[in-house]
């Protein structure tokens, strides 16, 4: 299957990496392994059949603490769709599922990278994000 788009740019929209003070910091660095990753993804349409796809993504605890840390990046891919691409039914996978597959290693590094610079090393997610499940997921 050929793609529909094609990936005009990507960059960073937003990033937070809030860690409010050094027992937050303790804490975090010694249960970093309850934290878990969150992904949604949205879209907005542009002009000349372009759209923007946003990546958020948040790495927090799931435990309820006060002074969590607490992080999340937005990545934003901005692409042009093909003239013969017109339906929803077209355009839901391309938005929700193959761009998203097509830029999450570049995501997954800057994150990891950010979470590094934060004092936090060596993380690592337990698994790879699954697009397409979270497409059929949320289709459901």
């Amino acid at each position: 299957m050929s793609k529909k788009y094609r990936i005009l740019a990507e960059f960073i929209k937003d990033v937070s990496a809030e860690t409010p003070n050094v027992e937050s910091f303790i804490y975090t660095k010694e249960n970093i392994s309850k934290y878990r990753l969150h992904i949604d993804i949205n879209t907005n349409p542009l002009k000349n059949k372009m759209a923007e796809v946003n990546v958020s993504i948040k790495f927090k605890s799931s435990e309820e603490r006060k002074n969590n840390s607490y992080f999340e990046m937005i990545y934003t891919t901005v692409v042009k769709i093909d003239d013969d691409v017109n339906t929803k039914e077209e355009l839901e996978p391309i938005f929700l599922k193959e761009v998203p597959t097509e830029v999450y290693p570049k995501i997954e590094k800057a994150f990891l990278e950010i979470l590094n610079h934060s004092g936090y090393k060596n993380v690592s997610f337990e698994s790879k994000v699954n697009f397409d499940e979270l497409y059929k997921n949320r289709k459901n």
